[in-house]
């Protein structure tokens, strides 16, 4: 299967997208950033792409956001196959742009489950948080979404921010955007918190108000405790490069991680990196809606 991503990492990279197939022994901190001690730590969890052009592009978020992130200070990893331990050893943040990422093997859970035991974090977006056991998802991210259930709902996205104090949503008004709502979801058993939420745009259960933007804190057992943040929406590629959202899932990954909120809000120049945060304005990405698709289920999870 490994032979298999080389492969088609190969072709991706013949579209412009920065894939990374090597298998590292352990995330290495680079010597330039290695005095800086609020150094966000993520590994990307990205993989092929399912639709067609402009939605679910999960090649080109790895390569947009690789560079969003590294442009901060960030020191980042990441990959089309899930993290092995020691791709993990020195990771902060876990960051899930990925259809249907529910699908673990025994040892990829089993590595799951040690990463948010030490405390690790995740940031789940879209349908990274589907699967076939969504009980055992919203252990990990507070929700779960079932793999086969008509559980969407697209259109407008009328977003109700419910907590406008959190620091992940500082600065934040109610604001629409078109994309695709998740329902019918199966949630953890301590509860969320809610951060926004969707009143479904169509069908059956139309006008239903549902969690699109939350937190997740908890402790496994015998554990450290471990921060989520989740983002439903991403379903078309281009709202990734709002600046509102942008900022937020910044924000997002930033606490996740355990780190200062705002670590990750400005680039880093030459003068000030390794020693802080500092630079100009966020730098927004626009690839992604003009790529050969790599596959196509539709327009639709």
């Amino acid at each position: 299967m490994r032979g298999l991503l080389g492969a088609l990492a190969i072709v991706a990279s013949c579209w412009g997208v920065a894939v990374f197939t090597q298998q590292p022994a352990a995330a290495q901190i680079p010597a330039d950033q290695a005095a800086n001690p609020n150094a966000v730590r993520v590994y990307i969890r990205a993989g092929l792409k399912t639709h067609n052009v402009g939605f679910h592009d999960y090649p080109q978020f790895i390569a947009d956001w690789s560079k969003v992130l590294q442009d901060r200070g960030a020191i980042v990893d990441g990959s089309l196959h899930f993290p092995t331990a020691a791709e993990l050893a020195n990771v902060d943040v876990m960051v899930w742009y990925k259809g249907d990422m529910g699908y673990f093997t025994s040892e990829e859970k089993a590595t799951l489950d040690a990463f948010v035991k030490r405390g690790g974090g995740i940031v789940s977006i879209h349908d990274s948080l589907c699967g076939p056991d969504p009980a055992y998802i919203a252990t990990v991210v507070g929700g779960g979404k079932k793999h086969g259930e008509r559980n969407f709902s697209a259109g407008e996205m009328a977003y109700t921010i419910t907590d406008k104090s959190h620091p992940i949503m500082q600065g934040m008004s109610d604001f629409k955007i078109q994309d695709e709502a998740f329902m019918r979801m199966t949630w953890a058993p301590s509860g969320i918190h809610a951060l926004a939420t969707v009143p479904m745009p169509q069908g059956e259960q139309k006008g239903e108000v549902v969690p699109q933007i939350w937190t997740y804190e908890h402790t496994v057992a015998g554990g450290q405790p471990a921060r989520a943040f989740v983002w439903m929406q991403g379903h078309t590629y281009t709202n990734f490069a709002d600046p509102n959202l942008q900022s937020m899932l910044l924000r997002g990954i930033a606490w996740a991680a355990k780190k200062p909120v705002d670590s990750l809000a400005k680039v880093v120049t030459n003068e000030n990196r390794g020693r802080g945060i500092g630079g100009s304005d966020i730098v927004v990405p626009q690839g992604g809606s003009d790529r050969p698709a790599g596959g196509g289920r539709g327009g639709r999870n």
